[in-house]
Formats: structure tokens, C-alpha cells, sequence
């Protein structure tokens, strides 16, 4: 049984995106059949960070509006076969579709994929409206921020009052040198604040920033810290139980020398 996950966050910048090109990417390496849906119309990405965006012909307003049949509008990932995109229009605003085209293109894409992971663009306008049309569940994601924290929060009280129950957390950028001297909010903080499941942290990691820039996700990269956190939120979401990742670096021999000798 296939299953429709809308990705939101309510602020823009806080890694939504990069959050469904990684976790379509592992879920596909996990032999799953994939498509990730960009619904920022007007603004698209996902192209960019799949590293697919020269191989776009049709987009989903295409699709919505039978210009194309759907898997004219779908884009096979380079690397991984079960994966596919499919784009946002570039040149239309989010206006161009309506929610009751999102839930009949959903339907008609959970007859060909095991999971349709939907990036919802920011804001609580019309996109979201129509990203979270045809969900079964969300993903929120927000960074260790009051500000991005805050529009989680509402954002969580809309897709309860719309009928997704539930949703989970994705706790993004996290640094755990700045949360141990007390500068950055702690994981504990935000979901006492925010009152949901935690799904899985990602850490500051440049990584994300080197693979984005290949259009290679980092959850490809098995030694890249924030790589094995994507994939085990991936395997989470197919039902493993998996412990969450220490977050923590290895100080390294002169550093822990110092502490010795000098205490700090």
C-alpha cells in the first residue's frame, strides 16, 4: 500500500527540501519505488539539489492540466531507477493547481510508487493548501531556532485542524557544541515545545552543503554524518526501529590532552 508524506516546515530556509531529496534518495536505495513531487510552484528546487534539473520537459501543472500524461511529466533519477521527480513549474504561480488536482494526481500516482514524499514550499498560503491535499501523514521540519520553532508550531496546528494527525519531527542543523554551552536550543526544548514525535536530527554538517552542490544527496555519502542520520529517518519511515545517531565529535587527542592538564 503506497503512502502520500507532505514535507513542511511553515518557514522557509530550514531545509525542507534537501529533507525530501534525501529521504526519496535513501528510501529508493532502500529498493523502494519513490517519486518526489516539488509543489513550490514558481520557486522550484528539488531539480536542483536531485541534479536532474536539465532533463525537465513537463512539470506537474503540465500534468494537472493534461498538456502531458503523468509519466511524460516523471523524471527517472539518474542513479537509482525506482526513483522519480516530478518538477514544479517554473513559470506559473501557486495559484495554477488546486487541492482537489493535487488529491487526483496523488491518487493516480500511488498506482505506480511505494511512497510519493510531497515538498510542501513555505508559508501557510495556497502551496501548502495544495501540498498537503492528498497527504496521509507530514513531516515537519524545523532548525534550533525561536523563529523557525514558532511557524512549526502553527504549521502543526493547521495539518491537525486539516485531518493529518501525527505529524513527525525533523530537527535540522543541530550543533551540539553550541547546545552543550547552552547558546543553542536542546532537542528536549523543542519537543516539549512543539509537542510531536521526533523522527530524526540532522547535524550542521557541510557535507550537506558539498553534496547539494553535485546534485548528489548526502545520503548517498555512508561517512558523512548527516548521510547516516538521512538514512536512518529514511528507515524509520519504512518502519525500522532504529536508535537515534550521536551527535557528538571526537574532540581529538591534543584537545582532550589539554583538558587534562589545564582543565579546559
Amino acid at each position: 500500500m503506497s503512502e502520500v508524506i507532505v514535507v513542511t516546515s511553515g518557514k522557509g530556509g530550514v531545509g525542507k527540501t534537501t529533507t525530501v531529496a534525501n529521504i526519496g534518495t535513501g528510501l529508493a536505495m532502500l529498493g523502494k519505488k519513490v517519486v518526489v513531487v516539488d509543489a513550490d510552484i514558481g520557486l522550484r528546487n528539488l531539480d536542483v539539489v536531485l541534479g536532474l534539473e536539465n532533463r525537465i520537459v513537463y512539470d506537474v501543472v503540465d500534468v494537472v492540466e493534461k498538456v502531458c500524461r503523468l509519466k511524460q511529466g516523471l523524471i527517472r533519477d539518474k542513479k537509482y531507477d525506482g526513483l522519480y521527480l516530478l518538477p514544479a513549474a517554473q513559470t506559473r504561480d501557486k495559484t495554477a493547481i488546486s487541492p482537489k488536482q493535487m488529491q487526483e494526481l496523488t491518487t493516480n500516482l500511488r498506482e505506480l510508487f511505494d511512497y510519493i514524499i510531497i515538498d510542501c514550499p513555505a508559508g501557510i498560503e495556497q502551496g501548502f493548501q495544495n501540498a498537503i491535499a492528498g497527504a496521509d501523514n507530514a513531516i515537519v521540519v524545523t532548525t534550533p531556532e525561536v523563529s523557525a520553532v514558532r511557524d512549526a508550531d502553527r504549521i502543526i496546528g493547521l495539518l491537525e485542524a486539516k485531518g493529518l494527525h501525527n505529524p513527525r519531527l525533523i530537527i535540522n542543523r543541530i550543533r551540539h557544541d553550541m547546545v552543550k554551552r547552552g547558546d543553542m536550543m536542546n532537542i528536549d526544548d523543542m519537543i516539549d515545545i512543539l509537542a510531536i514525535d521526533l523522527l530524526g536530527v540532522i547535524p550542521d554538517d557541510e557535507s550537506i552543503v558539498v553534496s547539494t552542490n553535485k546534485g548528489e544527496p548526502v545520503v548517498t555519502n555512508k561517512d558523512a554524518m548527516a548521510g547516516m542520520a538521512y538514512m536512518n529517518i529514511t528507515r524509520r519511515i519504512t518502519g525500522e526501529e532504529v536508535p537515534l545517531l550521536s551527535l557528538e565529535v571526537d574532540e581529538g587527542v591534543f584537545t582532550k590532552i589539554r583538558k587534562i592538564l589545564f582543565g579546559k
